[in-house]
């Protein structure tokens, strides 16, 4: 068989080397012929990094989660002394069991749930509310028998996720509008209800504005009406619970109000764990029997999983148990008033610049502000901001610019202050007109 100078094929997929990119087409990519050094590689992925947002030093306001190199390194060694273990065998790893079951059972204190709780350790927010969606309808079926197509009710601002996992689950998802304090609308909710109706939910902060939804008034609809309730806490549920022992406001949503059903809160957000890591919880342990997957006609023999995946990070398990033994109470604490006085500094500083308005209320620790000036675009704004090195979150209703702080942020908030007024001070001086971006991330 003659080979190609070129190309080859191995197993039915093209190989084409770097020199084999014909002229004028777009470029097909295949694995190299020869394998390159290290070295060479790092360089080059050190490179591509290069035109990147500079997330270490507070430029991002989204995406990534961090305090000090230090807690970093925490998290990093713990994920690579775990890096090939495989959290779907069990058996063969029983220390990523213990630790997925003291993740898990940590959480359950943190969330005030009773005795009878029990809970998942998921790989984000989009797997929990999938997998909190799967068992309340399954749950739904075994209760009532019922061949209706199922829905839920949820807030405007609820997460998409909850509309993702409706799609692959065959369920009808209604949208709630906000009030005025742009918390859902109860009795818009209490309406919507139905025999069709398998769950409400709430937001602890919803992502769009950074409020909680009314989840005592939620829970006295889900009882009331015999109906689940989750309480979607992703973003904020491991900051809030400290945030509110250093004596800031933060509402009640965890299973410490009735009504509560399940709740769903990332690691790898305000835990700061390495991502891949959340946990999905139930008031009562009987309703995970409704979460898993089990196959038995299989020469293989039985397999289940207790969440969607199969295969599974080790290196998340690991990261987020190591960063809760490292940072405990006392660390979660001290970060939560970091980011707290962060959320303080920045709003108050917004508030002395002529022309912006900061978006009331904010529960927790997102930021929203507008421009109330005809001669300030604040698409033109956040254009300023970008050519300054900021990534900038835009939000569509309102049209402003938006930031979730963390820990990250609590040294550059100064700077960015003082970027935000010559931005400002430029658009207004020049009449620039920014574009309209409405893309999420």
């Amino acid at each position: 068989m003659a080979l190609m100078q070129d190309a080859s094929d191995i197993g039915g997929i093209e190989l084409l080397t770097r020199n084999a990119t014909p002229t004028g087409e777009t470029a097909r990519i295949g694995i190299p012929t020869e394998g390159r050094r290290w070295s060479e590689i790092r360089s080059e992925l050190l490179t591509r990094k290069s035109n990147d947002f500079d997330w270490r030093s507070g430029k991002v306001p989204l995406y990534v989660y961090h305090d000090d190199d230090e807690l970093l390194a925490v998290s990093r060694e713990a994920y690579c002394l775990y890096f090939s273990e495989n959290a779907l065998g069990g058996r063969a790893f029983p220390s990523l069991q213990r630790m997925e079951s003291e993740i898990v059972r940590m959480a359950l204190s943190l969330f005030r749930a009773p005795q009878s709780a029990s809970g998942s350790f998921t790989s984000g927010g989009t797997e929990s509310l999938f997998l909190a969606l799967k068992t309340a309808r399954d749950h739904f079926r075994a209760r009532r028998a019922s061949k209706v197509r199922p829905k839920v009710v949820v807030p405007v601002t609820a997460h998409p996720a909850f509309d993702k996992a409706a799609q692959y689950l065959d369920i009808d998802v209604v949208r709630i509008d906000v009030g005025a304090d742009l918390r859902v609308n109860i009795d818009g909710v209490r309406r919507a209800i139905d025999s069709r109706t398998i769950l409400i939910a709430g937001s602890a902060p919803c992502y769009p504005y950074g409020v909680f939804d009314s989840i005592a008034q939620l829970g006295e609809i889900a009882n009331g009406e015999g109906v689940w309730l989750h309480v979607d806490a992703c973003f904020g549920g491991f900051l809030a619970p400290f945030a509110r022992a250093e004596g800031y406001p933060i509402p009640e949503f965890e299973f410490s109000v009735p009504g509560v059903t399940s709740l769903s809160a990332d690691l790898h957000k305000y835990g700061f764990s390495a991502r891949g890591a959340s946990v999905l919880l139930y008031a009562k342990a009987d309703l995970k029997a409704h979460q898993g997957f089990r196959f038995d006609d299989w020469p293989r023999g039985s397999y289940s999983t207790d969440t969607f995946l199969g295969s599974r990070s080790g290196g998340a398990i690991a990261s987020a148990w190591a960063v809760t033994q490292y940072l405990g109470q006392t660390g979660y604490r001290r970060l939560a008033r970091k980011i707290m006085d962060a959320k303080e500094r920045l709003v108050r500083g917004i508030g002395d610049i002529p022309g912006l308005e900061v978006l009331k209320p904010s529960d927790l620790c997102i930021v929203l502000y507008r421009s109330t000036d005809q001669r300030v675009d604040i698409n033109a704004v956040a254009e300023v901001l970008g050519t300054r090195g900021w990534f900038v979150g835009r939000s569509r209703e309102p049209q402003a610019l938006h930031l979730a702080l963390n820990a990250v942020h609590a040294p550059i908030i100064e700077e960015y202050l003082s970027d935000l007024r010559c931005a400002v001070q430029h658009v207004r001086a020049t009449g620039l007109q920014g574009k309209r971006d409405d893309s999420t991330y």
